[in-house]
């Protein structure tokens, strides 16, 4: 890796965002896979420090809160003990937290559904914010205690229930319908208007359509998950700093005010150098 040229890794990462299969960059690129999964690794990790570091203090009033699903190795129904002890872990889910009003990804966490990464994930976004907020999550139970030990009363909060009507002639991998949506009050005097999850489940959206190892009935998915977080801090660099929203007609970062331009892929490659400037700019 220390020998490719910038050309060629901002070829890789280019195609990595836009979601091309490691196997599929191979290809369009010439770049070997091995050396692809390092530079992945490598520009994952600076990604994941950078907004760490970037994304503190920010002035938001509309959290919407979610979690998306995939899996390393191989689903969890077949995790058998010698799958589990080389490392195929089976399901795995991502938590996310978008700003409604400047569609800045603040927070996101890998790891399993349940009430210990939900609140290590809330501990996290509360951790972020500079004022007051109002939070939007779906109605999974795990988030009652989270919420409230990130938050305690200091927050407006919400529950979106959603009512699913199944239909035995469905196939498959067929989705049950949606029929409705019944919200609830749980904590502070969140507005009704804003109870809503669309952002960041349409955010969901573009996660499985960016990133290929979240593709459904493919062959693409992660094999180690360490790779799967990095591929994820890679695509919230670029969702966040470097992709033009179609309605703000600026990136997230930018409409939240911690950046000041559009940045480039170079610029994304460049936080793997020690040189490289460590402020949001």
């Amino acid at each position: 890796m220390n020998r490719l040229s910038t050309v060629k890794k901002v070829a890789v990462i280019s195609a990595l965002v836009e979601g091309c299969s490691v196997r599929s960059t191979v290809r369009l690129t010439g770049v070997a896979k091995g050396t692809i999964l390092r530079l992945l690794a490598s520009v994952g990790a600076a990604c994941a420090k950078f907004q760490d570091e970037a994304i503190r203090n920010v002035n938001v009033r509309r959290i919407q809160v979610d979690e998306i699903w995939s899996f390393v190795g191989c689903k969890q129904k077949q995790v058998t003990p010698e799958k589990a002890a080389v490392g195929k872990i089976g399901d795995v889910w991502t938590f996310v937290a978008i700003d409604a009003q400047t569609k800045l990804v603040l927070s996101w966490l890998v790891g399993l559904r349940d009430a210990g990464c939900a609140t290590d994930f809330l501990q996290d976004v509360a951790g972020r914010i500079s004022n007051r907020i109002q939070l939007t999550t779906d109605g999974h139970k795990m988030y009652l205690s989270a919420v409230e030990d990130a938050f305690g009363g200091d927050i407006d909060y919400a529950m979106l229930h959603k009512v699913y009507r199944s239909n035995a002639a469905d196939t498959r991998y067929s989705p049950a319908k949606c029929i409705g949506c019944v919200p609830q009050d749980v904590t502070g005097e969140p507005d009704a208007k804003h109870i809503s999850t669309s952002y960041v489940e349409r955010q969901n959206l573009t996660m499985r359509m960016n990133i290929r190892r979240f593709t459904r009935l493919t062959n693409a998915f992660s094999k180690k998950v360490e790779n799967h977080a990095h591929s994820v801090a890679l695509f919230y660099m670029h969702y966040n700093f470097a992709r033009v929203h179609q309605t703000l007609r600026v990136t997230p970062a930018m409409e939240a005010g911690i950046a000041q331009h559009v940045w480039s892929i170079e610029e994304i490659v460049a936080l793997t150098e020690p040189a490289s400037v460590k402020v949001a700019a």
